[in-house]
């Protein structure tokens, strides 16, 4: 898969939490990076989603997200870190 070499900076108590973070999962910092972005882009990818259904067909009843939230909370018990 093709990479994109960036530099960034990042706030030092960040970096060395991420720099921890990476090492406990046996991970380089990069990928641990690259995952991490990958989860932040497919969450905004979510709420935009739901943002844009919402606009055609109106806002989310409390019962709509209350078993959205138990559908999410079956779904992530049975994944595995990384996926």
């Amino acid at each position: 898969m093709p990479v994109a070499k960036l530099s960034v900076a990042l706030d030092e108590r960040v970096a060395a939490a991420a720099r921890s973070a990476a090492a406990r999962e046996g991970m380089s910092l990069s990928a641990w990076l690259s995952r991490a972005a990958e989860h932040a882009v497919r969450l905004d990818e979510g709420l935009r989603a739901v943002s844009e259904w919402e606009g055609g067909h109106g806002a989310l009843t409390d019962a709509e997200r209350a078993a959205a939230d138990q559908t999410l909370d079956v779904l992530t018990a049975s994944r595995t870190p990384g996926d």
